[in-house]
């Protein structure tokens, strides 16, 4: 078995491909014959031995060195057992150029269960022919879900011909940014283009987007053959983001009191409402507040000879270590 036994189309969710090149290798059955390629090439069997356990051809390799000894050429190809004949994937192929005329028609919903709203991506309004008429544009028709495949690479600053050779990926992002505190018909999609592979769009390896697979069949005397189809494919991978809100004043209070917190402010703006604007303010102030006479702070002073700072009118706080001052131009 090989890639194309295990690996077939659907490519994923919210994923299609549209094929611009296939390669076709036709009549494979298992058996044994030569491997394709320069990197096969052989003289002796050594040569075909040092590639045993080697993933990268198109069957097992048993280590022969197969070569025409009727035409006298001393190089061979290594013999390989798995679907014969072998994949030739350097044959020149013009690639299809007409996908760029092609479109695409999406249609999507979102649901935002929370404000239990749901939307889609055009008007309700929109009648049949409008929409078969219509193409996407994001100024004069950004509601319109027909996309033109030429279009939506340009949007990417691509060309069909830069990617149907080796094949790429295209991502279209529907954005749903809906503020509820407006009307609900403001909430409508924004979509974004983008080339998914192009950091790897300048590799000298692993290019663009292909894939394989193959269709198979049985001949009259129970022979399992298929024909081996390599596809070279603009992969299109569409995503929807989605966000939602709406005003809340308890989620608003809550917010801003932690944030009050946060920053230290909480115990201020508590003094200031209690001294200042409940009935029981001086209550309060008489609590946090202690007046101390003059005659204390002398007494207090007068254990520091050395200073020549006059305080009165002192106001300490013993739950929150708050105090005030009050200076006098008579030194002590």
């Amino acid at each position: 078995m090989d890639v194309a036994d295990y690996v077939f189309p659907q490519q994923g969710s919210g994923i299609f491909c549209i094929m611009t090149k296939v390669i076709v290798t036709e009549n494979q059955s298992q058996g044994k014959c030569a491997e394709f390629g320069r990197k096969f090439n052989c003289t002796t069997d050594n040569d075909c031995e040092e590639h045993i356990n080697s993933v990268l051809g198109n069957g097992i390799i048993t280590g022969v060195c197969l070569r025409d000894f009727k035409d006298n050429k001393t190089r061979g190809q290594c013999e390989i057992n798995g679907w014969c004949p072998a994949e030739n994937d350097h044959v020149v192929i013009k690639p299809m150029l007409d996908v760029n005329n092609f479109t695409i028609f999406i249609k999507n919903s979102i649901r935002f269960p929370l404000f239990d709203v749901t939307r889609g991506n055009f008007p309700s309004t929109m009648t049949s022919s409008e929409i078969r008429e219509c193409k996407y544009h994001p100024v004069t028709n950004p509601f319109c879900p027909i996309f033109r495949v030429g279009d939506v690479l340009n949007y990417t600053g691509q060309t069909v011909e830069d990617l149907a050779e080796k094949g790429g990926e295209i991502g279209i992002n529907i954005a749903w940014k809906c503020n509820l505190d407006m009307d609900i018909e403001y909430c409508v999609p924004k979509y974004a283009f983008t080339r998914l592979d192009e950091p790897f769009s300048k590799n000298a390896v692993s290019k663009g987007y292909n894939f394989r697979f193959a269709k198979y069949y049985k001949t009259v005397n129970g022979t399992d053959f298929r024909t081996l189809h390599k596809a070279f494919a603009i992969r299109f991978d569409v995503m929807v983001t989605g966000n939602a809100g709406k005003f809340d004043t308890v989620p608003t209070l809550i917010n801003l009191v932690a944030a009050f917190t946060s920053v230290g402010l909480g115990t201020v703006l508590c003094d200031i409402i209690l001294l200042n604007c409940l009935k029981g303010a001086k209550q309060y102030k008489a609590k946090k507040f202690e007046e101390v006479s003059d005659a204390q702070i002398e007494a207090s002073l007068a254990q520091s000879p050395g200073s020549q700072m006059s305080l009165k009118g002192i106001k300490s706080s013993y739950d929150s270590g708050a105090i005030s001052l009050a200076t006098s131009d008579q030194p002590i």
